[in-house]
């Protein structure tokens, strides 16, 4: 990894497909339970270094992942796509965009864009109504670029008939929503060592990976870690299914913080909460 990526920290936002978990009027299991890790916001991560914070979608929960984490600047979102599970929350950079008296910047591709247009038309409007949002959009295609000290490099995929990216930086990768994935993708991710990575469900789905679906691609990537992400509740409880993945797998988690340095990455797991929730489960 290059000297000026030697100090990032991922942060899972949200884990959950576009429902969330619990799923309203749910009361399977997974619904039903206490463990924190089955507590699903929809799928969002944040990327920090010394130098910039960037969010990856921005999704309805979007306001509460920020107060959660504590996020008091943001530098630019990039959108995955357009659905709504990723787009939502939108208006909701409008008090990063007050504070640093300047429009957010949007990394958006030429698919995504005209969706995100009809649903904040007011902002896109020639004279906006005062204290709407402003974007300073980006075009987004498979071009690399740069974000301060991040070098981000898209890759394309393909979501059932919609177009959305994945990102890499570096030793690190995050895909989510994908129906399939080709075997340039995978040339393309060799050489990354920790990736997050969408799995829905075990039951074969016409637009997302299932879970062994998501686990062959980091076989063949040949990652250290990988997480999944984007899982419904049809999933299972995240403790019983962490127990059947291959070593080094896990389904990722709302809160969970990934710190890579220097090609290395440990992983944060919020201990207290998830001892407060076993201990719940002994009583």
């Amino acid at each position: 990894m290059p000297d000026n990526q030697k100090k990032m920290i991922i942060t899972v936002l949200g884990s959950g497909t576009s429902q969330g978990v619990p799923v309203i009027g749910c009361n399977c299991p997974v619904c039903r339970s206490k463990d924190p890790r089955d507590k699903r916001l929809r799928t969002s991560i944040l990327i920090q270094t010394p130098q910039v914070t960037v969010a990856v979608d921005a999704g309805p929960d979007f306001r509460q992942q920020m107060l959660r984490e504590g996020i008091t600047h943001l530098d630019a979102v990039l959108i995955t796509h357009e659905h709504k599970d990723h787009i939502g929350g939108l208006d909701d950079l409008r008090p990063f965009i007050f504070m640093n008296k300047n429009p957010m910047p949007l990394y958006v591709s030429d698919t995504a864009l005209p969706e995100i247009k009809r649903e904040y038309s007011y902002a896109f409007e020639e004279h906006p109504y005062p204290g709407a949002p402003t974007y300073d959009i980006h075009r987004l295609d498979e071009s690399p670029f740069d974000l301060g000290d991040l070098h981000i490099i898209p890759i394309k995929l393909k979501h059932f008939t919609l177009t959305s990216y994945a990102f890499r930086i570096g030793s690190f990768a995050y895909v989510t929503d994908l129906s399939e994935i080709s075997d340039d993708i995978i040339q393309r991710l060799q050489g990354v060592e920790y990736l997050i990575i969408e799995a829905l469900q075990r039951k074969k789905h016409y637009s997302h990976l299932t879970l062994d679906e998501a686990v062959d691609v980091a076989r063949r990537v040949g990652t250290r870690k990988t997480w999944f992400t984007h899982c419904s509740h049809s999933m299972g409880l995240a403790a019983e299914v962490n127990r059947e993945l291959p070593e080094g797998m896990m389904l990722a988690y709302d809160g969970l913080k990934l710190a890579i340095s220097n090609g290395i990455a440990s992983q944060e797991i919020f201990q207290k909460s998830i001892s407060k929730s076993n201990k719940a489960k002994s009583q």
